[in-house]
């Protein structure tokens, strides 16, 4: 049998620092190791999660299945033209230590996306964004294996699907495939995206022209202002996904609360900051036990020593509760609840 480890415990493989554990856990760091596991058939008898940093996860239990644990490594530059570049990145790698490799080659496409928690494997499943910029945006293919199977597939942009925080391997294919592999066309000229959020001022506080490295390094002074370190305070970054709403709502919406922040998505619909929303009705800070609401965030939901995943969400439905109680919302969460 491969290295399939049983009872084990995942306080460390959540950014959430739930103390909570898996019936069977096992890493794999390449194609073959994944096929090996897969031989054993234990995902077919039990239920599964792959698993990245643990940063988008929330443990309301003990995990009665089997974590994958994706290690994958490595990043290589498949083509080299004037304009851009075509790098392959392996699913484990850290997404925010991906981003610093791509500012340090002077590219852009990512650098809004600096220092948002997770691996690259995860960046197509959520099609992450941040600062004005989405992943899909600079993802050319992705390398799966089908689970069923056994063969590798490979997804352009188009069969990807990509929607806000959302795609096929979050909906239609989700539980189907296991990302190996992320190729990024990135750019040789900075895209300088700076008007969305504070990186205009912050670059402006730096005394710095707009380049992927200024922006990189304003985005994580911006965030690690903004979020705390789940290393030092259990988190899981953004814990509620921005809610879309009809444009008239938001409209009506603005006559009572003037101050309420939205970004225009198309003529009829607009993309209202939750953040704003639970800020607004009074719950940033707002604690129970050791489950609560970030003073300085009140998107970030926090494990202040030794809340249960289950407290966490308990916190979180009050929350969603509160928000459609006050402007009529719904607001969900972005983290997986296992």
């Amino acid at each position: 049998m491969s290295n399939i480890q049983e009872n084990y415990s995942l306080k460390n493989y959540n950014t959430f620092g739930i103390a909570a554990k898996a019936k069977y856990f096992a890493i794999f760091d390449s194609i073959l190791s994944l096929k090996e596991i897969l031989k054993t058939n234990l995902h077919q008898q039990e239920k599964f999660f792959i698993l990245g940093s643990g940063s988008n996860i929330l443990l309301t239990q003990d995990y009665n299945g089997l974590i994958l644990h994706n290690k994958i490594e490595g990043i290589c530059i498949l083509e080299d033209n004037d304009n851009d570049i075509l790098v392959e990145v392996g699913a484990g790698v850290v997404w925010h230590n991906f981003v610093m490799w791509s500012v340090s080659q002077e590219l852009s496409g990512i650098e809004n996306l600096a220092l948002i928690p997770g691996t690259v494997g995860a960046s197509p499943v959520q099609n992450i964004g941040a600062y004005g910029l989405e992943v899909k945006d600079t993802i050319h293919k992705v390398t799966a294996l089908e689970i069923a199977t056994q063969k590798i597939k490979i997804f352009n942009n188009k069969d990807c699907k990509f929607a806000y925080r959302n795609s096929t391997f979050k909906e239609e294919l989700k539980n189907q495939f296991i990302i190996t592999k992320v190729e990024f066309r990135l750019s040789k000229t900075p895209l300088n995206k700076t008007t969305y959020g504070a990186i205009e001022q912050e670059l402006k506080n730096n005394n710095t022209e707009a380049n992927p490295k200024s922006i990189a390094e304003a985005v994580i002074n911006i965030r690690s202002r903004k979020l705390p370190d789940p290393k030092v305070l259990g988190n899981s970054g953004s814990f509620f996904k921005n809610p879309i709403i009809e444009t008239n709502q938001f409209e009506e919406l603005k006559k009572e609360f003037p101050e309420m922040v939205g970004y225009t998505i198309s003529e009829s619909k607009t993309k209202v900051a939750a953040g704003w929303l639970i800020d607004n009705a009074g719950l940033k800070g707002y604690q129970k036990a050791d489950a609560g609401v970030h003073k300085n965030q009140a998107l970030v939901l926090v494990n202040y020593g030794n809340a249960s995943g289950a407290e966490i969400l308990n916190l979180a439905k009050e929350i969603e509760e509160k928000i459609k109680e006050k402007y009529g919302i719904s607001i969900e969460p972005e983290v997986n609840i296992l």
